[in-house]
């Protein structure tokens, strides 16, 4: 082992007239371990809720839309065919959507009907049913005497519906008949109640089937757009330039993040507001090291001209003092670096434990619309947090350092 490296060791060892020095020492590894412990776990919970709330937003919208201004599309099969080409895309599938009224023993809600076939992805859900048969099956049915239809569950508790029963479907058109004009309506029976805990989807969107849309909704051969599916979330906007490429004006083509990206922006933005001022608490810590290291450089004055005269040089010198307070960085880092993933693996747990001990509820499931507290450990968040701790704990260490190897050792030795 070099003699720097004994030495820092020794220096953190405090005597014990000097046993405030070791304190302050242990004050500054706990500091930094508890900004970093704070900092990756800060980090997993917001990626956990960004990709929670992804999740809830793609998982029942398209990740890229084709549509025509002011028009539907009348070409879809050429459309589908031309989408299905391009890579990384999973299903291409029409659809027709219309705002209506929904009416049912004189209760009324505002939903947006939508047209669907059989590859809607409405159908990977969770749905409620009480026919053997599946959802799919009983939906496309058609021999059955009314056509099916799709609620979310709290369209469905607003109007007072079951799976089974009979609702009235009310779009903005009308027919014309020797009485005036008469809204148009057409019954539907409930086949299937889906239960994503999603305000916007199960407060927004019935589903009906596509032949029976276009019909209803005087449409035959026309379509609203084309909803694709990507095998990854972050592939959406290539396959919009892609086919955008192919298809100019009159065709819109936008990927998911032109439609929901500013609020996922949001959740970036306020994610790196945290780690800044959670940083803040790293840099309180280094502030201490450089304290610590300013202390020890006074206590030490007459070891370090004993060192000097001996033959060590400035740089030794420098070098002693370095490694000291990268020791108390690194040694806080890493305890911090284990303390935040152990706390963001079993974050659900902690939460969990907590309310069942004091009584209360810290993470409402049914408001925020996920099963579990989200916390989600990404590598480079942690790698990052590591470096910044480490880069700050290096910096902190430099003037103290500095100043030790600038000790004149004649002056410090004249009085003793």
């Amino acid at each position: 082992m070099a003699y720097e490296w004994f030495i820092s060791l020794r220096y953190l060892r405090a005597k014990r007239k000097q046993a405030f020095i070791s304190v302050i020492s242990f004050i500054s590894i706990a500091g930094v371990a508890l900004g970093v412990a704070a900092l990756i776990l800060v980090l997993a919970v917001m990626t956990g809720f960004t990709d929670g709330v992804r999740q809830q937003i793609l998982g029942n919208v398209p990740h890229v839309l084709i549509q025509k201004y002011a028009e539907g599309l009348d070409n879809p099969d050429e459309l589908v065919a031309a989408a299905r080409q391009v890579p990384h895309v999973v299903s291409a599938t029409p659809f027709v959507s219309k705002e209506a009224m929904l009416l049912s023993q004189g209760n009324v809600a505002a939903v947006s009907i939508k047209g669907i076939g059989e590859q809607h992805k409405i159908f990977a859900q969770r749905l409620m049913k009480v026919a053997e048969r599946s959802v799919a099956e009983v939906f496309f049915d058609e021999e059955a005497a009314r056509p099916g239809i799709i609620i979310g569950i709290d369209t469905a508790t607003n109007i007072g519906v079951a799976v089974g029963d009979v609702i009235n479907v009310i779009p903005p058109m009308f027919n014309i008949t020797p009485f005036g004009m008469i809204p148009k309506m057409k019954p539907f029976r409930v086949v299937g109640i889906f239960e994503e805990q999603s305000s916007l989807i199960d407060s927004f969107y019935a589903y009906i089937p596509l032949v029976v849309a276009q019909k209803f909704f005087d449409s035959e051969g026309v379509v609203t757009g084309i909803e694709l599916e990507v095998d990854r979330f972050e592939q959406a906007p290539q396959v919009a330039a892609t086919l955008s490429a192919q298809f100019g004006f009159p065709y819109v083509i936008r990927p998911w993040q032109s439609i929901y990206g500013s609020f996922l922006s949001a959740l970036k933005l306020e994610k790196l507001g945290l780690f800044i001022v959670l940083g803040i608490i790293v840099l309180v810590a280094a502030f201490n090291i450089a304290t610590t290291l300013i202390m020890v450089v006074t206590e030490k004055n007459r070891d370090i001209a004993i060192l000097r005269s001996m033959g060590a040089n400035a740089r030794s010198i420098m070098k002693i003092f370095i490694l000291e307070g990268l020791i108390i960085g690194t040694s806080g880092t890493v305890l911090g670096t284990g303390l935040g993933i152990l706390l963001a693996n079993y974050a659900d747990a902690i939460i969990k434990f907590f309310e069942r001990i004091f009584g209360i509820r810290i993470f409402d499931q049914s408001v925020y619309g996920m099963e579990h507290f989200p916390s989600e450990i990404v590598v480079t968040e942690v790698a990052a947090v590591m470096t910044m701790a480490m880069t700050i704990s290096l910096l902190a260490t430099i003037y103290p350092a500095w100043r030790a190897s600038r000790m004149d050792p004649a002056e410090a030795l004249r009085y003793e």
